[in-house]
Parts: C-alpha cells; sequence; structure tokens
C-alpha cells in the first residue's frame, strides 16, 4: 500500500510539472501572437484545484482497493482534460495529442496492472470522436473544433498514426508493468528471504552462550552480543567503535602484534582483563579474519569466560598443596615442638646457675628468644593447619572493630609516624562471626599494614555494606576494608600472599595473611584486594550478613583473594 501510496503522489506531482510546463509554454507563445488564452488559464487553474482537491481527499484513504479507484480517477479526469485541451487547440492538428500517450503510460503502471490497450482504446475511441466532429463540422457552430485544413485522406492518416501509437504505447506500458510487478515481487520475495536469514543469524549469535563480537579493518567493534555484554559487564553502546585490544585490555609485545595485523586463520589464546566493575576476567578467546566476497573486512573474536574454572584449578592446586604440606609439617611441628620447649626450658636454667661472663649470657638470651620465636611460629601454623570450631554468633562489627582498635593504636604509637582514621558506618553493622578470630583478623590486617609502611603513612579502616549478585540473586554483605599508603605488593606477589610461610619481612613467618583468609574462609566470606605498587594497599574483608544466605566464595566469578 505505501507503494501505490507513493506512485499516487507522483502522479499528481509530475501533472502539476507537465501542466505548467507545457500550457504554459503554449500560453506564453498564444500570448506573443495575440490570441485568446481563456482556455489556458482555465486549464491551468482546474488543474492546480484539482490537485489540491486530490491531496485533501488523499489522506481519508487507507485501503489498496480503494487507492487504486482513486487512482483510475485521477486518469479519467486527466483523459477528459486533454480531451478538452486537444479540442480546443486544433482536434487532430493539435500539438498536445501527445498527452494520451502519457496518460497511457501513467495508467498502466499506476494501478500495475495490464490496462494498457483498455485506456489506449479508450483514448482512441475520445479522439476519434473528436475527429469525426471536426471533420463533418458538427461543433463548429458554437466556435469549437473549427474544420481542419487537411484533406479527409490527410485526416484518416493521421487519426490512423496517433491510434497506432496510441495501442503501441498501451502494449508496451502494460507488458513494462507487468515485468515490473514480477520484478518488483521477486525482489521483495528476496528482501523477505534476507530478511528472514539475517534475523536467524542474529538470533544464533544472540542466543548463544559465548561471547561473540566483530570488528572492521580498522579493529573496531562493529558488534558485540548479549553473552560478551554479560561476560564484560558492558553493553553495545559502551563498546561500539573502541578497539577491541581496549575493550579486552590485550596488549601483546610487538611480535604478537604483527601476527594479529596478518591473522589469516583461526588463533586461541587466553587474555586476562577487567570486568566494567574492575573484576579480575579470564577469556578464552579465538580470532579470525572476516572476509566479505573474498576480502578481509575486519576480525570476528569468540571468547569463554574461564575466570571460574582458572580460580577453580588454582584453588584446587592450593589446596592439594596445602593438604599435603599440613600433613606432612603437623607431625614435623609435633616432633618439633616437645624437644624445643624443653631445650629452651633447659636454658634458661643454664641462663640462671651458671656464672658466665657477658658474651656467653647474651648468646645464652639470644638462643632462648630464637627458641621462643621459633615455638610461636609451630604454634601458629599448628592453629593454621588445625583451627578451631566457629562460635558463631551476632555481633555488631562497629563495636568488634572498636575494641580491636585499642589494641590498634597502641601498637600504632610503638610504630614510627603511624597514624589511624577510622571511617565506622553509621547505624549498627550485625553480621554472624565469631568474635575472638574476627578480632585475630582484624589485627593481622592492621599489622600488616603497618609493616608495609616502614617510613610512615596512614591506615584507614572503613566499614559498610552493600549488595552483590550470587549465581543471579541478591545478597546482602558486610566489608571492612584496610587501605594502607605503604609499598603496595608487586604483581608477581600478589596471588601469593595468602600461602601458608609467603613473606617478604626479613623475620615475618608467613603465617598472618594466611590465618586472616582461613579465618573469613571459614565464615563464608572472601578477601578483595587492590594494590598498586608504590602507592599503597587495600584489603577488604566481605563477609554474608547471615550463615545461611548462601554467599560462598564465588559470587563475583573469581578466587576471593584476587585483585579486584
Amino acid at each position: 500500500m505505501e507503494d501505490i501510496k507513493a506512485r499516487i503522489y507522483w502522479l499528481m506531482g509530475w501533472r502539476v510539472v507537465l501542466v505548467t510546463l507545457l500550457l504554459g509554454l503554449s500560453l506564453a507563445f498564444q500570448v506573443t501572437k495575440g490570441e485568446r488564452v481563456e482556455t489556458f488559464y482555465a486549464l491551468i487553474i482546474f488543474t492546480y484545484a484539482v490537485t489540491i482537491f486530490y491531496a485533501f481527499l488523499f489522506r481519508w484513504f487507507t485501503t489498496p482497493h480503494v487507492l487504486v479507484q482513486f487512482a483510475w480517477t485521477q486518469v479519467a479526469v486527466d483523459f477528459l482534460l486533454e480531451t478538452v485541451l486537444i479540442a480546443r487547440t486544433g482536434g487532430i492538428e493539435s500539438p498536445f495529442a501527445v498527452l494520451y500517450v502519457i496518460s497511457v503510460t501513467v495508467a498502466s503502471l499506476v494501478p500495475r496492472r495490464r490496462v494498457g490497450l483498455v485506456t489506449a482504446s479508450l483514448c482512441i475511441i475520445l479522439f476519434g470522436i473528436l475527429t469525426n466532429v471536426q471533420l463533418y463540422g458538427l461543433a463548429e457552430i458554437w466556435g469549437w473544433l473549427p474544420h481542419t485544413r487537411l484533406s479527409a485522406a490527410e485526416t484518416l492518416h493521421a487519426f490512423g498514426v496517433y491510434s497506432l501509437a496510441f495501442l503501441v504505447v498501451g502494449f508496451l506500458s502494460g507488458a513494462l508493468a507487468d515485468q515490473l510487478q514480477s520484478a518488483d515481487q521477486s525482489l521483495r520475495e528476496k528482501e523477505q528471504g534476507l530478511s528472514h536469514l539475517r534475523a536467524f543469524h542474529e538470533n544464533i549469535v544472540h542466543s548463544i552462550s559465548s561471547g561473540v563480537f566483530a570488528t572492521d579493518e580498522k579493529g573496531q567493534i562493529t558488534s558485540f552480543n548479549p553473552a560478551a555484554q554479560e561476560a564484560t559487564g558492558h553493553s553495545f553502546d559502551q563498546v561500539q567503535g573502541r578497539p577491541w585490544r581496549e575493550v579486552f585490555g590485550w596488549y601483546p609485545d610487538q611480535q604478537d602484534d604483527d601476527l594479529m595485523q596478518e591473522v589469516s586463520g583461526n588463533m586461541r589464546f587466553e587474555v586476562e582483563c577487567k570486568r566494567s566493575d574492575g573484576n579480575r576476567l579470564i577469556l578464552g578467546m579465538t580470532l579470525a579474519p572476516l572476509h566479505e566476497r573474498g576480502e578481509k573486512t575486519g576480525l570476528v573474536g569468540v571468547f569463554k569466560d574461564l575466570t571460574q574454572i582458572r580460580d577453580l584449578e588454582e584453588e584446587m592446586r592450593r589446596k592439594e598443596w596445602l593438604a599435603s604440606l599440613g600433613e606432612m609439617s603437623a607431625g614435623m611441628a609435633h616432633e618439633i615442638r616437645n624437644p624445643l620447649g624443653a631445650l629452651a626450658g633447659a636454658m634458661q636454667m643454664l641462663r640462671k646457675d651458671l656464672q658466665a661472663d657477658d658474651t656467653s649470657r647474651r648468646l645464652m638470651d639470644i638462643a632462648v628468644r630464637e627458641a621462643t620465636r621459633l615455638d610461636t611460629i609451630i604454634t601458629e601454623f599448628l592453629q593454621y593447619a588445625r583451627p578451631p570450631a566457629l562460635n558463631l554468633a551476632e555481633y555488631d562489627l562497629n563495636k568488634v572493630l572498636a575494641e580491636t582498635l585499642d589494641l590498634v593504636q597502641h601498637e600504632a604509637r610503638s610504630r614510627t609516624n603511624i597514624s589511624i582514621a577510622a571511617a565506622p558506618c553509621s547505624g549498627p553493622l550485625p553480621a554472624q562471626v565469631d568474635q575472638d578470630q574476627m578480632k585475630q583478623v582484624f589485627w593481622n590486617l592492621a599489622v600488616n599494614a603497618f609493616d608495609a609502611m616502614p617510613r610512615g603513612g596512614e591506615l584507614t579502616i572503613a566499614t559498610g555494606c552493600r549488595k552483590v549478585d550470587v549465581a543471579g540473586r541478591k545478597a546482602e554483605i558486610v566489608e571492612v576494608s584496610f587501605e594502607d599508603t605503604g609499598e603496595g605488593i608487586s604483581k608477581q606477589n600478589l596471588d601469593k600472599i595468602f600461602l601458608p610461610f609467603f613473606t617478604t619481612k626479613r623475620r615475618g613467618s608467613g603465617l598472618g595473611l594466611a590465618a586472616v583468609h582461613r579465618i573469613v574462609d571459614l565464615h563464608g566470606g572472601w578477601i578483595r584486594v587492590d594494590s598498586q605498587e608504590k602507592q599503597g594497599t587495600r584489603f577488604g574483608v566481605c563477609l554474608p550478613r547471615t550463615a545461611d544466605s548462601g554467599v560462598r566464595l564465588w559470587h563475583e566469578g573469581r578466587e576471593p583473594w584476587k585483585r579486584s
């Protein structure tokens, strides 16, 4: 129906243009000859008026059948106007007889059916009536159709030529209309099939669980399916037109970069980047060239989120390592602790009984101190390897932290240029925790922050609550953060800080942060770590508000101790 409307608009517009040009030029020619031009004035004015009337009526027609009848009405009126114009301009000798040809052509195209011969026949009948009236002088008494200067034979010859022209134009325009309709129908079917195929392909891309993106020849993203948006946290509007390397944080060395520019087949690799919220994201990506008509027009990438799989693998390796280490070390610790205690006690008795010189006494003090320190390390390890059962109860973490801050403030005064800024949230912060073990977590994190600021700095301790998305549902957690302005943690050490016996301190045991992680893990929580070298570190202890909230380690698709 829209196509019929467009053709009718085209018919009305070209009618005005043709009348203005043909009758306007004829009008100017007649004025120069000094002849009467009332007919031209009347036809021009009537054509404009009837076109305006057509346009006013056109907006009320909404069905194709009515629109076709409306088009036929216009064609019929055009035939009558042309007949009047031809009668007033010489009949068989009129130069405007060619307008019948235009009307026959338009009549064949607008309704889009084989009517060329019908309209041509109508033109022949009207033109034949005019020719006979003129030839026999039937209307000469009214000043219309004066007798032709042609002979009867010439008049019939002219009428025959015009009639043949009308028939040929009618036949050709009808055939052309049929071919045009057939071609248009075929084109519509192909467009519809192409649209269905495109929609089918888009549905496939939108439905698969893997992330899919496409780029142009410059590497700028042009397509980003819903799975890709969900995995990265970026919407299509946020990544459209951006280089894909920037979105995924992929910056290989120059050799790999040259290889990427010459991708001729599938290229598989893993890339570690960040989601839009800053969380770690590991992707297994397959990259391939995108071809169109045999030419490379861009790249297409398919990726899968491997973060949880890699974290699970790391967690399993870590647990296997810890299990074997703990089984071996626990037995050794017991065997070492007993003789070590006896040795330390014997040295203390000897120091009291013997009258040794200053050097021997100093050496004896060192031996006793180191034996005591070794016993402390073994005790901490046994506590880590065999933690006591949790005594969970609902406590206000703000109050638990406040009680720990008294000890932390005292420790800070023994350090150099250390200041503490506390920023607890307003109101209580209830959570199901073991109060004593949570105090140990807060104490260890504070002391660890002091050790990271040997030349002084500020430790900011804050509390709050927020919501996280856990397996498609929201859960509320509480968070206690310790942020220092110290030396920060190097990237190569960031994944090792919670491992037992790993330490960068000269006299550290490497069990403080391991115990912190173990306690938080037993509470069903996790630790967020964000660190930049020479800029400081932030530890965030995240705990579920209730023990049955279902919030566990994989709430954000990554291992709990990984950096944000």
